[in-house]
C-alpha cells in the first residue's frame, strides 16, 4: 500500500506527496500548487520526501506532462545526476590518513566553477571519448539554429565536478567495501542551455492567449508541435548525454587516482549512472507524457539508483519498485532543510568540522553550506519512501571532494 499524502489544490490539480515526517516548507507547498494546477500536468504532481523550494520549480517533484514541457522545471543544471561503482578494496586496506587520496581526486578531476574548474589541457583520454561520442556534431546542429547558445569550453569541462553540491566521494558499505561516487551534471554549456530556453519560453507565454491563468512566470512552457519544443527537446537530450558523459570521464580519472594511491583492485559492481534533473517520454496512467524529473530519481521495478546524504551523513544505493503513483520514482537526496543564506548564517565551521569528523574533506568556511545540518535527515527521507524503494547497500563517507 502506497503511503503519500494526497492534497487536493485549490487551482484543481493533486499532489500525492510521500512526505511522512520529514519537513516541507510552506513557500514549496505554494510552488506544488502552482505546477498540479497547471491543465496539461496528466493525473497528478508527485512529490518525494527530499522537496524544498526551488528556482523553476521545487525540488524532489515529478511533473508529466501532456503535450507541453516546462522548461524551468528542468533547470539550468541539465541532466545533474550520480554515479557510483563498488571495487574489491575493503576499508583495512586503507590507509589511515586519506588527505593524499584526496590530493590525487583533486590534481585528477578539477574542481569548483570559473576557469579553475576546467582541465588546463583536456587528458587525451577525454578529448578521445568526447570525440566517439558524437556530441560536437550535434551541438553544432543546435548552435546552427540558435546562435544565442555559446559553448561554455565543453572539451575543457569534460570530466570536471563543478561547484555547489558537486562531490566526489569515497565511501564504505556494510561490508566494509570501498565505494567510489560521484556527483555533476552538463556544467557549463548545460547551463548555458538551460537559461535559453527558459528565456524563450518565458518570452513565449507572453504571447499566448491561454483560458487559464499561469501564477508565475518560471511556469513558461513549450507546446508540442512548436519548433521551440522540438528545439528543446533536443537541445536538453544533447545536455542529458554529455551529463552522463561527463560522470564517466570523471569517474574514470577519478579510479586512475585512487590507483595511484591505493592497494591493487578491481571494480565488483556498477550501481548506476543516474540523472536526477531531467525530462524524458514515458507512459504512466494510460497516455504517452513528458516526465520531469526534478531532483528525483527513476525507480522503476528492478532498477538501480543511488540516493545520497550529505557530506557527513549517509548514501544508499537503491532497488526501485516500481511504484505507478511516483511514476516510478525516488528522492534524488536527503534535500535542503534550510537555504545556503540561511545555513552560513547558523553554522561555524567549528560546527562543520565537528559534523564530519572522520571524513576527509574541505573543512573551511566556503562549504559551511554544504554541512550535514542544513540538510534533510536522511534516515527518515528513506522511511518515507518504503514502498517506493528498498535499500540494497547503505554507505558512509570517508572521502568528501568538493569543488
Amino acid at each position: 500500500m502506497s503511503d503519500f499524502e494526497v492534497i487536493e489544490t485549490a487551482r484543481g490539480g493533486t499532489i500525492k506527496a510521500w512526505v511522512k515526517d520529514v519537513p516541507v516548507e510552506p513557500k514549496a507547498r505554494e510552488q506544488l500548487e502552482n505546477v498540479a494546477g497547471l491543465p496539461f500536468v496528466h493525473s497528478h504532481l508527485a512529490v518525494m520526501p527530499d522537496v524544498h523550494f526551488g528556482r523553476g520549480a521545487t525540488v524532489g517533484s515529478v511533473i508529466p506532462t501532456k503535450g507541453a514541457i516546462i522548461p524551468a522545471a528542468v533547470g539550468v543544471d541539465i541532466g545533474c545526476g550520480m554515479m557510483a561503482m563498488r571495487t574489491s578494496l575493503t576499508a583495512g586496506q586503507l590507509p589511515d590518513n586519506l588527505k593524499r587520496v584526496r590530493d590525487e581526486i583533486e590534481r585528477k578531476v578539477p574542481v569548483g566553477n570559473g576557469p579553475r574548474g576546467n582541465h588546463k589541457m583536456a587528458p587525451a583520454s577525454v578529448e578521445t571519448r568526447l570525440k566517439r561520442s558524437g556530441l560536437v556534431e550535434r551541438f553544432d546542429v543546435i548552435a546552427g539554429k540558435h546562435e544565442k547558445i555559446s559553448p561554455d569550453r565543453f572539451t575543457a569541462q569534460l570530466g570536471t565536478l563543478g561547484g555547489g553540491n558537486h562531490f566526489i566521494e569515497l565511501c564504505l558499505d556494510e561490508e566494509g567495501r570501498v565505494w567510489i561516487m560521484l556527483h555533476s551534471g552538463s556544467r557549463g554549456t548545460g547551463n548555458r542551455i538551460g537559461t535559453y530556453f527558459i528565456q524563450e519560453a518565458r518570452q513565449a507565454l507572453e504571447k499566448r492567449v491561454l483560458g487559464y491563468h499561469v501564477p508565475d512566470r518560471d511556469l513558461a512552457f513549450f507546446v508540442e508541435g512548436e519548433p521551440l519544443f522540438d528545439d528543446y527537446v533536443e537541445a536538453v537530450g544533447w545536455a542529458q548525454d554529455y551529463a552522463r558523459l561527463n560522470r564517466e570521464a570523471m569517474m574514470e580519472r577519478v579510479l586512475q587516482a585512487c590507483r595511484e594511491t591505493l592497494p591493487g583492485f578491481t571494480i565488483e559492481k556498477s550501481a548506476v549512472n543516474c540523472h536526477h534533473n531531467y525530462v524524458e517520454k514515458e507512459h504512466h496512467f494510460g497516455a504517452d507524457v513528458w516526465v520531469t524529473r526534478k531532483g528525483a530519481v527513476r525507480a522503476g521495478e528492478g532498477e538501480l539508483g543511488i540516493i545520497p546524504g550529505s557530506m557527513g551523513a549517509k548514501s544508499f544505493i537503491v532497488r526501485g519498485k516500481g511504484n505507478a503513483e511516483s511514476f516510478c520514482s525516488c528522492s534524488h537526496g536527503a534535500g535542503r532543510r534550510m537555504s545556503r543564506t540561511a545555513a552560513k548564517a547558523r553554522f561555524t565551521v567549528a560546527d562543520h568540522v565537528e559534523a564530519t569528523k572522520g571524513v576527509e574533506c574541505r573543512k573551511d568556511r566556503g562549504v559551511v553550506d554544504e554541512t550535514p545540518m542544513a540538510y534533510k535527515d536522511i534516515d527518515k527521507v528513506i522511511a518515507a519512501q518504503s514502498d517506493l524503494i528498498e535499500v540494497v547497500h547503505t554507505l558512509k563517507q570517508v572521502v568528501c571532494v568538493k569543488g
